[in-house]
């Protein structure tokens, strides 16, 4: 019995901490006794640590007690007049004793956590002849509301003869006679310029949305950060303390044994509510979590911004350019800027669509897209290995050939991502263009089926699928896609172009373009076939019978998926199970060139 009241004690003894949970290293604290109370997921960034306050929410105080946003990126100065946590606002403002506000507004660079509660515009700065302001035209007064004659301290002190323009972005430029101006700068995101520039301070108020402490404070609880290591996700919020708990729960401590049964069924209920509790904040986080993997929206402006300004080019296709962007400084991403060819915008929409609702290992992620205006881009995990074509070498390459089983790792992979658009989704997912060029390699080289710009859906039960004119590229396209002679467009479609893309990794680019080349030479895969029917190696670098299984194996469910009759092809499923067995107990499938080979 005295063991169950130890345990009793030590029971309340953690809900007393609970109830009355106070971080001794991050309490709340002032730059200036009238100043904004400092708190979780802000920190004085010089007085705290830094598990006091979330990434990026750094504050400091001035010389004169003022408490600062700090953004590292931006050589203007926020100054905290209040914080609202409840609502998750900052009021801020800034000022100028120079005189120059327009010009602090034209630096400021927020960090991606804040966005303005207000209007913000794009604006073109740009150097004009004083002359343009001495005769101001009528197009100049009809454009008012877009041009925003700023102060010459924003310009050149050394230039008094200039006036400083800056044009909004929603203004028809070509309508503004600047042939005698300069361009400046580009600024994005800009508070609008309203003011006169006479002004020393302006106020600003800011939004945050991560991290989100409303749940917590819902609960009355303290809202604090969890670092998590060996997970993509570095930081979690956590709410500690207990709300509406009755300190008089501690007399217990002092009554004798026989309320200690009591005591104890009082314990049970609380952490029962307690685990309740729990439950509901880790229900929380997952729909938090499910909600972040919803394609995410963005304007033309985020799109620069997180490319600097198309930076750095990846590559260039028939529908548009890839650079290379980052949402934040662990998470990079590939933006691709599509150009008008794109049919129309309805492949952009079959795109978003399509990818939105997949989350396969072996299918690319689709992180968010843009539609402002005339600018559409699409905006995929960085895979730094970039496509499967850059690999497709002879294997007598000894410097770039991947080797046998990771070509068979890859083969695999690309199989089980083909099979799961074909089965794992409500809707069956036919990609219709299936090469090498659309499948990406991760830092592991694990293979990604990408560009969903043709994709098509139907049902699992649909054997068929209407299709007005050919999809895909040249040299994969099944042959029914051509004409309808050879059977009826269907998910063997796909097998095909995929059962071309693994004979093209047996034998090579290398190979491929000797066929392309030479009259003389017969159709590679009539040449592979030949020589597994006659019971040849496949004549290209070996080094070992473990690769010359793999290569045939290969070759053999290649040549299964390139049937002319789609009904003898394989599904999928049993290309996967195929890839999966030992090379050696695959049959070799009837010859499909029966009619050319001879």
């Amino acid at each position: 019995m005295s063991l169950i009241f130890i345990y009793l004690l030590f029971e309340l003894a953690n809900v007393v901490h609970g109830a009355a949970y106070v971080d001794k290293d991050c309490p709340k604290i002032r730059c200036d006794p009238s100043g904004p109370a400092i708190q979780f997921p802000f920190r004085l960034g010089d007085r705290q640590p830094s598990r006091c306050g979330y990434p990026g929410f750094d504050l400091s105080c001035s010389e004169d007690n003022q408490t600062m946003l700090e953004m590292p990126s931006s050589s203007t100065k926020l100054f905290v007049n209040r914080i609202k946590y409840a609502s998750q606002e900052l009021e801020t403002q800034i000022h100028d004793p120079d005189g120059c506000l327009q010009r602090q507004l034209l630096n400021i660079s927020l960090s991606s956590q804040f966005v303005y509660t207000h209007w913000t515009e794009n604006y073109t700065v740009f150097s004009c002849p004083s002359l343009i302001s001495k005769n101001r035209s009528s197009i100049f007064r009809m454009l008012n509301d877009c041009l925003v004659r700023l102060n010459p301290c924003v310009g050149d002190r050394k230039n008094n003869h200039s006036v400083i323009y800056a044009v909004s972005s929603d203004c028809y430029i070509d309508y503004i006679p600047l042939v005698s101006c300069t361009k400046m700068h580009d600024y994005i995101s800009v508070p609008m310029l309203d003011t006169t520039g006479k002004d020393k301070t302006l106020k600003l108020n800011l939004h945050w949305s991560i991290p989100s402490c409303e749940y917590c404070h819902k609960l009355k609880k303290t809202c604090t950060r969890r670092t998590i290591y060996n997970r993509e996700k570095q930081n979690e919020i956590q709410c500690k303390g207990t709300s509406g708990l009755d300190f008089m729960v501690i007399g217990i401590c002092t009554l004798s044994v026989v309320v200690i049964a009591t005591g104890i069924i009082v314990i049970y209920v609380y952490n029962s509510s307690k685990e309740e509790q729990e439950n509901k904040v880790r229900v929380e986080r997952f729909l938090d979590d499910y909600r972040a993997l919803k394609p995410s929206r963005y304007t033309y402006a985020d799109i620069k911004r997180m490319t600097e300004k198309f930076k750095e080019k990846l590559g260039q296709g028939a529908y548009g350019t890839v650079y290379k962007g980052k949402l934040s400084t662990e998470l990079f991403v590939a933006v691709k800027i599509l150009n008008n060819s794109y049919e129309n915008g309805e492949a952009f929409i079959n795109e978003v669509a399509t990818m939105g609702r997949i989350h396969h290992v072996n299918v690319v992620r689709l992180v968010g897209f843009c539609a402002d205006g005339f600018i559409r881009a699409l905006v995929y995990d960085f895979l730094p290995n970039g496509s499967l074509q850059s690999y497709l070498t002879s294997p007598d390459d000894n410097n770039s050939f991947l080797g046998w089983e990771k070509l068979q790792e890859i083969a695999l992979g690309i199989a089980k991502g083909i099979e799961y658009l074909h089965q794992g989704c409500d809707q069956r997912i036919l990609h219709f263009d299936i090469k090498p060029h659309n499948v990406l390699l991760d830092h592991h080289f694990t293979p990604k089926v990408s560009d969903f710009g043709l994709a098509k859906l139907c049902s699992k039960d649909q054997s068929a699928i209407s299709m007005t004119k050919a999809r895909g590229t040249m040299g994969y396209i099944a042959p029914e896609v051509f004409s309808r002679n050879f059977g009826t467009v269907s998910y063997k479609s796909d097998v095909y172009s995929f059962g071309t893309l693994l004979l093209e990794m047996v034998g090579g680019r290398k190979n491929f373009k000797v066929m392309e080349n030479s009259s003389s030479e017969v159709y590679f895969p009539v040449w592979i076939y030949n020589l597994l029917e006659q019971g040849d190696d496949l004549r290209i670098h070996l080094e070992d019978t473990g690769n010359i299984e793999v290569a045939r194996k290969l070759a053999i469910v290649g040549l299964w998926c390139i049937q002319w009759d789609p009904v003898n092809r394989p599904s999928m499923v049993a290309v996967v199970q195929m890839l999966e067995t030992e090379g050696g107990n695959l049959t070799i499938p009837p010859n499909p060139f029966a009619s050319t080979s001879n």
